[in-house]
């Protein structure tokens, strides 16, 4: 579990440069994947998953 952990924090810290570099080239969706997997195996998924749900009810309820 730390394991997975420390992973996850050294992609999200590497993707955060990434983005902030303003050039995400095909390495970096990589790593950003790779990161979403390994989020998907940790105790936040379902407050992950619930926000996204969340937010696509709100975008999907508002009238253009």
């Amino acid at each position: 579990m730390s394991l997975s952990i420390s992973v996850v924090l050294l992609l999200l810290i590497i993707a955060v440069i990434f983005l902030r570099n303003g050039a995400l080239k095909l390495s970096h969706a990589l790593v950003c994947l790779m990161l979403g997997f390994l989020l998907a195996g940790t105790g936040v998924a379902p407050t992950i998953h619930d926000g996204i749900n969340a937010t696509a009810g709100l975008v999907s309820s508002l009238d253009p």
